[in-house]
C-alpha cells in the first residue's frame, strides 16, 4: 500500500474523491439483504475480488514516490535544493550546457548561409 499526498484542488485529488463516492454509493446496492436474493460466496467471489483491476502505478511514479520518501525520511530536502542552486547543480549544468549548444548551432549556420549566398 502506497500513500501519497496531493494538493486537494488537483486533478488526481479530484478524482480520487469521485472514485471514493462512487465506491461509497455502490457499496450500499451491491449488498442486498432482502430474503431470496442471492450473493456471491465461495470460490466465485473470491476470483472475482482478485481480478478485479486495480489502478496501477508506473515505474516512474513509484521512483518518485521512493524519492521524497528518502528525502524526508534523511532529512536532505534543504541541502540538496541549496546544493542544486549553485555551479555544482544539475540543472544549472543542463542550462549552460543548452546555452552552447544553442551558440554553437547558429554559428555553423551563420556559417552555412553565408556560404550559399555568393
Amino acid at each position: 500500500r502506497v500513500t501519497k499526498e496531493v494538493d486537494s484542488s488537483s486533478k488526481e485529488a479530484k478524482s480520487f474523491l469521485k472514485q471514493q463516492e462512487k465506491w461509497q454509493a455502490a457499496a450500499p446496492a451491491s449488498l442486498p439483504t432482502g430474503s431470496g436474493v442471492k450473493r456471491p460466496s465461495g470460490m466465485s467471489s473470491l476470483l472475482g475480488k482478485i481480478g478485479s483491476k486495480k489502478q496501477k502505478m508506473s515505474t516512474l511514479e513509484k521512483s518518485k514516490l521512493d524519492w521524497e520518501n528518502f528525502k524526508e525520511e534523511e532529512g536532505i530536502v534543504e541541502e540538496l535544493a541549496i546544493h542544486n542552486r549553485g555551479k555544482d547543480g544539475y540543472i544549472e549544468r543542463k542550462a549552460f550546457l543548452e546555452r552552447v549548444d544553442h551558440r554553437q548551432f547558429e554559428i555553423e549556420r551563420d556559417i552555412r548561409l553565408s556560404r550559399m549566398k555568393p
